[in-house]
This record gives C-alpha cells, sequence and structure tokens, in this order.
C-alpha cells in the first residue's frame, strides 16, 4: 500500500458521526500500525490537512477544507444553487436538499431546512443509497448503464415496508422518472417523510445533480411541490448553462 493510500485511509476515518478522533481510533479505523498513524497525521497537521483541538482530539483542517472547496460538483455547484433553492425554502417551508452522484451513492452537497420541517436522516456530506431517496432516483435514472446494473445486482437495503427491493419495480419507476422528470420517494427512508425530486443539468445538457423538497407525509400532495421544484431546478440548470431545448421535455405531474 502506497503512502498516497494510507493518507486517505486516514483522511477516511473522519465522518460526520465522528467529526474528532484520536491517534488510536484513527489507527483502528483505518488499520494502519499506530506507529505509521502517528507519522502520518503528523505529515498531515504540518501541512494542514488535520488540525489538533485544544483536548489534543484530531480534526480535518482548513486547508483540506480550501481545497475540498474548489470541486466544481461541490461547493461550486452549492454557491450557484442555494439562491435557488433558499427561494424555493422561503415560498415552501419544507426541506430543500441538494445532491450529485458519486459512484453507487448520492452525496448530499447542501440542506436547507425549518424547525417545523420533517425530521430527515441525511445531513451535508452524508452518502446515501440511491434507490431510497427522491434524489437518488432521479440521479440513478440518468447514471450510465455499468451504475444502474450494480445497484441492481445487489441486494436493495430497505429502512421502511415502502423502501423498493425488487429489482423490476426499480427498473419500473426510473423510467416513470426519465418519462416525468420527477422522481417521488414515498416513506422509502422513514415512515413519516416523502421526497420528491428533479434534476439539474450541465451546459452539456447532462444530470448532475438533483434537487428535492422533503415534507411530512400527509401534510401536502406531493403534486404541488412539482411546479415550484421544477421552476428551481430549472432555475440552477439555466445558471449552469444548459440548453433551452433540455426543458422541452414531455413532463407530466
Amino acid at each position: 500500500m502506497s503512502l498516497t493510500d494510507r493518507s486517505l485511509d486516514v483522511l477516511a476515518t473522519f465522518t460526520p458521526d465522528h467529526p474528532t478522533r484520536t491517534l488510536q481510533e484513527i489507527s483502528r479505523e483505518s488499520g494502519l500500525p499506530l506507529t505509521t498513524t502517528h507519522r502520518i497525521v503528523t505529515d498531515l497537521v504540518a501541512w494542514g490537512a488535520l488540525e489538533r483541538t485544544r483536548s489534543g482530539r484530531i480534526q480535518v483542517g482548513l486547508r483540506l477544507w480550501r481545497v475540498a472547496s474548489l470541486a466544481p460538483r461541490g461547493l461550486g455547484l452549492r454557491e450557484v444553487a442555494l439562491p435557488y433553492m433558499e427561494d424555493l425554502f422561503v415560498a415552501t417551508g419544507e426541506n430543500v436538499q441538494l445532491a450529485v452522484r458519486e459512484q453507487c451513492e448520492a452525496v448530499f452537497v447542501e440542506r436547507l431546512t425549518g424547525r417545523r420541517s420533517v425530521t430527515v436522516l441525511t445531513r451535508v456530506g452524508d452518502h446515501f443509497a440511491l434507490h431510497a431517496t427522491g434524489v437518488g432516483l432521479v440521479l440513478l435514472a440518468h447514471a450510465p448503464d455499468e451504475i444502474l446494473q450494480e445497484v441492481l445486482s445487489r441486494p436493495l437495503r430497505t429502512w421502511t415496508d415502502h423502501t423498493i427491493s425488487d429489482p423490476d419495480q426499480l427498473r419500473a419507476v426510473l423510467a416513470e422518472v426519465r418519462r416525468t422528470g420527477v422522481a417521488v420517494s414515498d416513506r422509502q427512508v422513514t415512515d413519516d417523510a416523502v421526497s420528491v425530486a428533479c434534476p439539474i443539468r450541465d451546459a452539456h445538457g447532462d444530470v448532475v445533480a438533483a434537487l428535492s423538497l422533503v415534507v411530512r407525509h400527509g401534510s401536502v400532495s406531493p403534486a404541488s411541490l412539482i411546479p415550484a421544484l421544477r421552476a428551481a431546478s430549472r432555475g440552477i440548470s439555466r445558471a449552469l448553462g444548459a440548453p433551452t431545448p433540455d426543458f422541452r421535455q414531455a413532463e407530466t405531474a
């Protein structure tokens, strides 16, 4: 294993649930010897990728954050999308989520939520299965065939009794998402939440992200959310340079 691989294994031990670690925890989670971990952590702290807290724990450093902010599918996309997301949040008062695809998972790059919004399991930076969420269904519907085949080749994890677990049913749902331009995930992740999502396209017309509203089940008709959601997703797409013909789909609610 190269030094780069080992350094990446060290960085991968930091998660939303564990934003700080001790040296021993990093060693255990990365599977690296303590002496090797100490050497790598020392180098990463010196560079600024990691920092030590006052208590001696280790956390992700600001220099690594500055580098990550250059990723066009992360903070760059977020900066373009945020004004539209804020307008959508003001108009609906519901959870607004923005996600991109990384291999066979959705990665949430921004989320707006209010005190009265239904609780969701996802947070910014979280990875989540593509087949269960609204944004995930949009991203999977427009993913390359090899990604779809990889997802379908694995057991589809379930969170509730409503989670899609049958590959044939998932194929049919994805075909409908492509036809209508809208995905609805009804209580697939929690029993009290419904997600409605639309695609975001780039200057080539490719789907590069998905935008969703997550509401409490039974509080509002998902169909009533589609016009505002479509307007926001199209606004973000235009800001990314998406060509106008991409919006002239035969979409139905």
